[in-house]
């Protein structure tokens, strides 16, 4: 691409995005309508004090590329607008989500691409959201913070250590899928 197709264009007023830019804004809206949409479809277990949010798959994402968070992020405001248990659960469940698809992010930067670091990234939304999460809930329940950190831990763990390790692991291995994901 030259220097100007890799700037904005102006065509008789007209202002023309370059193609990597429309690419990038188009796959953060599809990701964060993903995770919305699965969120949501499966709403019955994406809520409360034991969930198993599927969408959460999707966080690994971040592993292939960085360009995914703020998609995911997005993706999660959105899927906790309609949740049952309001507000908080927007603020507390997006401010979780953030910093796990950072924490993905680094464990990649730090260990590479590879499955180890996978698994090891896996970890970061286990462990923010059972303790974000777990708080949130201990608030507006009354109930004690371990147990629901440890609900929400296992639920996490199942969905995206297991779940969405494999599944990515998968997809790691297909150059030519990988290569179609990144931005």
């Amino acid at each position: 691409m030259s220097d100007s197709e890799n700037r904005y264009i102006n065509t008789k007023g007209v202002f023309f995005m370059e193609k990597n830019k429309v690419r990038f804004i188009t796959r953060t809206a599809l990701m964060a309508a993903a995770y919305a949409a699965i969120t949501i479809v499966f709403s019955g277990m994406s809520y409360g004090q034991v969930q198993f949010r599927i969408s959460e798959i999707l966080v690994l994402f971040a592993f292939i590329d960085a360009k995914y968070a703020p998609g995911l992020i997005l993706g999660c405001f959105l899927a906790n607008l309609p949740s049952p248990l309001g507000i908080i659960d927007v603020v507390i469940g997006t401010l979780a989500t953030t910093f796990a698809v950072l924490f993905i992010i680094q464990v990649k930067k730090v260990f590479g691409y590879n499955k180890k670091a996978l698994i090891l990234s896996s970890l970061g939304p286990v462990v923010f959201n059972a303790l974000l999460v777990g708080w949130e809930l201990e608030y507006l329940f009354q109930t004690a913070f371990w147990m629901n950190a440890l609900y929400v831990a296992i639920g996490e763990f199942a969905v995206v250590t297991i779940a969405g390790t494999i599944i990515v692991s998968a997809v790691m291995e297909n150059e030519r899928i990988t290569d179609k994901l990144k931005l």
